[in-house]
């Protein structure tokens, strides 16, 4: 079922969100069909629960269609309970970003060029792994909605003001994506 996305300026974009219990195997496989069909009906590469208005750690990414742009994405598709760092690399890279709950609005962002990560998958099974270029840039910005971090929180002070406008037009609910998208206001 494809869900709302939740726009800039709603409250359950900026909560931590809580640890998924694994005992509710059906729940958790259904609502993350759900998040995958909305991710792909809205054309992203990524999405967080709270995007769709549950707080819980749970996220998933699929880069498969744009291995034109990164051929190393071929067969990249994670779908990730409770994800945690396991290490983060000092080296960085810089990166225009953009999110569904923040259309049209994009910024360089710089983040650890390489990361570990420890999550159970789908199969309800613990699996760590690393990840390096653009894989690693999909999950942490996926793993920030975990925690209530937005991209354009890390983005550079100047660039923050140039969006103010934009943002408080989202918050608003002064957006019209081709999605289907919710606001607390």
């Amino acid at each position: 079922m494809i869900l709302p996305i939740y726009l800039y300026g709603s409250q359950v974009l900026r909560k931590a969100a809580e640890e998924s219990a694994l005992d509710d195997r059906e729940g958790l496989t259904k609502l993350i069909g759900d998040m995958v069909e909305t991710m792909h009906h809205a054309d992203g590469c990524g999405l967080a629960a709270p995007q769709v208005g549950v707080s819980r750690r749970i996220l998933v990414v699929d880069g498969t269609d744009l291995v034109d742009r990164y051929p190393e994405l071929k067969d990249f598709h994670r779908e990730m309970i409770n994800p945690k760092f396991t290490f983060e690399s000092e080296e960085t890279s810089s990166y225009e970003e953009g999110c569904l709950s923040i259309p049209n609005v994009d910024a360089s962002i710089s983040r650890p060029a390489r990361i570990r990560v420890r999550y159970v998958n789908p199969a309800f099974e613990e699996v760590e792994e690393e990840f390096g270029g653009f894989a690693a840039r999909m999950i942490q910005h996926e793993m920030d909605h975990l925690d209530g971090i937005l991209f354009v929180d890390r983005a550079a002070p100047i660039r923050r003001k140039m969006l103010t406008g934009k943002l408080m037009n989202i918050a608003k609910g002064n957006v019209h994506p081709r999605y289907r998208v919710k606001s607390d206001k």
